[in-house]
């Protein structure tokens, strides 16, 4: 893989596990990666029409105060599809991610069509010595004890940010 390459790391924080179930995005957060560096970032809360779910409060901290002032899907979204381009994707635990922005797109009327790749899976695969794979552990395992210091975990940019940093670790690692 080429590290000059563009590319668009991701993540999203919602109200659940299923955009099936009705569940919403609340936050997207990403960060381009463009020769080896973080050089553009991507951030919005985004305004929904029902309450947060304790248990997804409990995970990211969003509640529907900090959303009342916020952008709604439709404009979002759209922003968002023009961000990515054609570009390839990066997320951690990918399928979780995609499937919840397929939804979104598909409700306003956009497809997406990029290629993708998965941290988790890299992971699973590269190291399977770890007993967790979740991004946490991955950071402090390939950065060092003190990864995550700066970082609110569960929070979209912030976690799209260290997703870049270990996407960029495995790169120097060659395990492409």
């Amino acid at each position: 893989m080429d590290s000059s390459q563009r590319f668009i790391v991701f993540d999203l924080e919602t109200t659940g596990l299923s955009p099936k179930n009705g569940d919403l995005v609340v936050e997207i957060g990403a960060v381009t990666v463009e020769n080896g560096r973080l050089t553009d970032e991507f951030q919005s809360l985004i305004k929904i029409d029902r309450p947060i779910p304790w248990h997804a409060r409990r995970v990211h901290g969003i509640s529907n105060k900090m959303l009342a002032d916020q952008p709604p899907a439709t404009r979002i979204f759209p922003e968002f599809h023009r961000f990515i381009a054609q570009n390839p994707l990066i997320a951690h635990n990918a399928a979780f991610d995609l499937r919840f922005l397929n939804h979104e797109f598909s409700q306003v009327g956009l497809t997406l069509e990029n290629p993708h790749y998965c941290t988790l899976k890299l992971s699973r695969r590269h190291y399977p010595q770890l007993s967790s794979h979740k991004l946490e552990n991955l950071a402090k395992h390939l950065l060092g004890p003190a990864a995550t210091k700066n970082f609110r975990l569960h929070r979209a940019l912030d976690d799209a940010r260290l997703t870049a940093k270990v996407w960029l670790e495995m790169m120097n690692q060659g395990k492409m």
